[in-house]
């Protein structure tokens, strides 16, 4: 498991510097959310990616759905990740 995560983790920073690759990198991080152990960061990427992407609904969802996990760390960080969604929903008008 080790050694495919880091091999996901090589093809996201490949795509990171391809933004036109942006379809590599969301399979790349939903590959490695499917591992029993990823980081949580992962889902913030995700959530990025697709509303890069223009899913702007499910990437506002997610961005939400991890800021409440951050929320019991930092809950600033968490307000800014609902800021991030906020604006993400208005991205559709």
């Amino acid at each position: 498991l080790e050694v495919v995560l880091r091999i996901l983790n090589n093809v996201r920073a490949w795509a990171a510097a391809r933004p036109e690759r942006s379809d590599v990198a969301l399979w790349a991080v939903e590959l490695s959310l499917l591992l029993p152990s990823h980081p949580a960061r992962l889902r913030y990427e995700r959530a990025q990616l697709l509303v890069q992407r223009g899913d702007f609904l499910t990437g506002a969802a997610e961005l939400e759905a991890y800021a409440e996990i951050v929320a019991a760390l930092d809950e600033a960080a968490a307000a800014r990740m609902r800021q991030q969604a906020h604006a993400a929903r208005a991205m559709l008008n």
